[in-house]
């Protein structure tokens, strides 16, 4: 069962604590494999284009499967001292206040059991590896498991605890098939009450059902009262289709496979080539 906590994102405006400039573009960037190269290391070409369209006013919302954690370090660097990020794959979204004690607040969580979806891939997948985040923002894992998504240690449990804990992502790896064959097995377990993706490698990313980056993003578009023709989206994995399809303006980064490219408006260079830059200045010349 899906469910939300914490409190839902209030409208603009609200107590003054909610805003966005009128005639500026709402930028959703994905992080791995846009913002920074898969090492996680950022170019310094892209860190001062992103850190201009900041300085310029348009709301920059990083936009990510990483974990809140993991996504801060990426907020600091583009200068974001109020805005938004969107972690977990649109399971956790966030007002980034710098006066506030943490430095931000946490506007929506979304939740799930993870127990059915669990049970149906250890039958499966019984050699992978699991991973759970819960909703106080730990990370859970069946065996010694460390991504640098997680943005912190995780706790070793029994598969049994793993299954009674609140969900907010639920992470799978299996080190011995592709992308390909991964994909091919999850589909053919047929998972229910669940949103998923499978990544580059054989990686599986799971949320509470209907959320993505795509709809927590259109949540808070709403709440800031953005025209839909404002928005912009760049990332290149799987967990990004939806964010591409529901911008206005979607860009596919050089090196997403064929299915993200498809519903993108456009294509720019791989993240080697520094592929954002391009996009994000465009995007500085409309002022």
């Amino acid at each position: 069962m899906t469910t939300s906590e914490e409190f839902s994102i209030p409208p603009a405006g609200a107590g003054g604590r909610f805003s966005h400039t009128p005639g500026k573009k709402m930028v959703c960037l994905d992080v791995d494999g846009t913002i920074v190269f898969h090492d996680g290391r950022m170019s310094e070409a892209v860190k001062q284009a992103g850190r201009a369209l900041v300085a310029e006013g348009h709301t920059v919302v990083v936009s990510t499967g990483r974990s809140l954690p993991a996504t801060l370090p990426v907020v600091e660097t583009f200068g974001i001292e109020h805005g938004y990020a969107v972690c977990s794959n649109g399971g956790v979204t966030v007002r980034i206040d710098v006066s506030l004690e943490d430095g931000y607040e946490v506007l929506d969580r979304r939740v799930f059991d993870p127990a059915p979806a669990l049970d149906a891939l250890v039958e499966r997948l019984p050699n992978a590896r699991y991973a759970i985040e819960t909703s106080v923002g730990e990370f859970l894992s069946t065996e010694r498991f460390e991504d640098m998504s997680f943005g912190l240690d995780a706790r070793g449990v029994s598969f049994q605890e793993m299954k009674q804990a609140e969900a907010v992502r639920l992470v799978v790896n299996s080190t011995e098939s592709t992308a390909e064959d991964f994909a091919i097995a999850v589909q053919s377990i047929g998972l229910h009450g669940v949103t998923y993706s499978v990544g580059w490698s054989a990686w599986l990313d799971i949320a509470a059902a209907g959320v993505t980056k795509g709809s927590s993003l259109e949540a808070l578009r709403e709440r800031l009262a953005v025209p839909a023709e404002d928005t912009v989206a760049v990332g290149d994995g799987r967990n990004d289709i939806e964010m591409l399809g529901w911008a206005a303006r979607g860009v596919a980064m050089g090196q997403a496979p064929q299915e993200v490219i498809d519903v993108a408006d456009e294509l720019t260079a791989p993240v080697e080539e520094d592929g954002l830059v391009p996009v994000l200045r465009s995007l500085l010349e409309q002022v």
